[in-house]
């Protein structure tokens, strides 16, 4: 039965010097008990179409032309009636739970409110229905997790209770917009599996946006795939997926990391400018190429870091036992991968490399020196000068007030005071250009670039100072498929040609099969295996790794 029909809808924004076409003469049909993949690159139109179905386009935003009916009721024709549907018929799951909840009241509260707002109960009535939504959603305990503020949950937990309050008014129509970017692959799989089991039994009409393929196989009826405002193909999702049409669609496909082998480089069908194989890289004479060699440059002995968990409470006397007695090497012009899942403690290694944070025990060896040990500011810089980082989210890493040679230019002249400004400018274009961006890039400001292009911004910045090891953490889990695919081909390339020693901390695990030499699993702090990357995927010995493995979504499913 058809839900939802989108009839030639197309939405534009006016903007000072022109009109930016977001969505144009786009046709959708959605039927009730099925979910629909709504996918393509960021600023494709996907989330446009979504918003536009509850009416939320904002200002200079409009619906120039179509319609959006749902059921009998033209939504675009009769704006007041829509108000009473968000919530009531049409229930919305976002990608950041946190900003999803009111951080001051309990979740109680808020499904509370939620529910009083649209239906005709109780407060103990709202209250009962509440507690069955949460052990609904999963939540063990609800009777007492229904008193607890959203601080107090787990990402995974948060987006339960963001699911539940999405449920709590009986919705006919669902719609997930990016809801497991954010998640490992452990709490994804038990997000998906509950959006599928609540669609069945719920007949549920649903709208899942998303960027990552193997979450599409796995879980969509149908994909409608979007480029630049335009519905470029639809239809069934092993159809899509298997043997699709359009060359974009063919693109997006071939850039998603294969779970079931390892490739040298990402097929990019539709890059205007083809990946260089050879990056023009003039200062930079210092590095060569050498391959992986036979000697350790990080020995991590026995690591272990805790946190006072007295943060809200002052007399609380326990601590979090973040990283556990961890021990592991990466040898020089080796990519080295750190799984597993949030707070397993992936992250916290990496700040105790880079020094950001001071571990509690063990110690941190690079290139035979423990660093860890190290009191003088001015050895210290030595060290910091030769390891940099590439953090998860380019935006928030980059000063948003600087331009982009003031961003690169920082850490060369604290290391590089005496630096002409010549040299300087020079060596800045040539860090551009080995990262594929332009000498006009310099003048411009972070806000102006893309996502993909800021975080080549970014592998600039990190490369400036020379390092030999390069920590990248969750470097692309912010971008798109065919994005990721374009920076993780110029990470290979630069480790090629700068003979650099990579650590690659992510959740995706078909990413860090492509990336890696060798992989370390961690789980609650501790290290449960090491192991060269294909003996890892094919012949894993950890429980814990073979469970990781298991979860994984899998684009391949599609075929059998």
């Amino acid at each position: 039965m058809t839900f939802l029909k989108i009839n030639n809808l197309s939405v534009d924004y006016q903007m000072r010097k022109e009109t930016v076409h977001a969505a144009k003469n786009v046709n959708i049909e959605v039927n009730k008990g099925e979910i629909l993949g709504l996918v393509g690159e960021s600023g494709s139109g996907k989330s446009t179409v979504g918003n536009a179905i509850i009416n939320l386009i904002d200002e200079p935003g409009k619906v120039s032309s179509g319609s959006v009916i749902l059921g009998d009721l033209n939504i675009h024709e009769n704006s007041e009636s829509i108000v009473k549907y968000r919530g009531n018929k049409i229930g919305l799951i976002f990608q950041d739970p946190q900003t999803s909840l009111n951080p001051i009241l309990t979740v109680g509260e808020q499904l509370i409110e939620t529910i009083q707002t649209h239906l005709k109960l109780s407060k103990e009535e709202a209250k009962n229905k509440s507690i069955n939504l949460l052990k609904e959603v999963g939540i063990k305990d609800a009777e007492t997790r229904f008193d607890n503020y959203p601080h107090q949950f787990s990402g995974g937990m948060r987006q339960r209770v963001v699911i539940s309050l999405a449920l709590c008014c009986e919705p006919e129509l669902l719609i997930a917009d990016e809801p497991t970017t954010a998640l490992d692959v452990s709490i994804q799989s038990q997000i998906l599996e509950l959006i599928k089991k609540l669609t069945k039994e719920r007949n549920l009409a649903v709208i899942l946006i998303t960027h990552d393929m193997g979450v599409i196989a796995e879980t969509a009826d149908r994909v409608a795939v979007m480029k630049s405002g335009n519905l470029v193909e639809i239809g069934e999702t092993k159809k899509i997926l298997t043997k699709p049409q359009e060359n974009y669609t063919k693109s997006l496909v071939s850039s998603v990391p294969p779970t079931n082998k390892k490739i040298s480089r990402f097929v990019i069908v539709e890059k205007k400018n083809s990946d260089k194989k050879e990056n023009n890289i003039k200062i930079l004479n210092r590095w060569t190429k050498k391959g992986i060699i036979d000697q350790d440059l990080v020995e991590i002995k026995n690591l272990s870091k805790s946190f006072d968990d007295n943060f809200f409470t002052e007399s609380s006397k326990n601590s979090v036992i973040a990283v556990n007695d961890v021990s592991f090497d990466i040898k020089e012009g080796e990519s080295f991968g750190l799984v597993g899942e949030s707070g397993s403690g992936k992250s916290t290694i990496a700040k105790m490399i880079v020094n950001l944070f001071k571990p509690t025990s063990g110690d941190i060896f690079f290139d035979n020196v423990c660093i860890t040990k190290i009191k003088q500011r001015s050895e210290l810089m030595k060290f910091r000068k030769q390891i940099q980082m590439i953090f998860q989210d380019p935006y928030s890493s980059l000063n948003g007030r600087l331009k982009v040679k003031d961003i690169i230019a920082e850490p060369i002249t604290l290391h590089n005071p005496s630096i002409s400004n010549i040299d300087l400018n020079n060596y800045i274009y040539d860090l551009l250009e080995s990262v594929e961006l332009t000498q006009k890039s310099a003048d411009r400001y972070p806000h102006e670039f893309s996502g993909g292009q800021r975080q080549r911004i970014s592998i600039a910045r990190a490369l400036a100072t020379q390092p030999r090891l390069l920590v990248c953490d969750e470097p692309t889990s912010a971008l798109d498929v065919s994005i990721q695919a374009q920076i993780l081909n110029l990470l290979k390339d630069l480790q090629e040609q700068l003979n650099l020693t990579i650590l690659f901390i992510s959740h995706d695990l078909p990413v860090v099969r492509q990336m890696c030499d060798r992989i370390g699993v961690l789980k609650d702090g501790k290290l449960c295996e090491v192991s060269n990357t294909e003996d890892l995927f094919l012949k894993p010995d950890h429980e814990y790794t073979k469970e990781l493995l298991r979860l994984m979504p899998k684009i391949e499913s599609i075929y059998n």
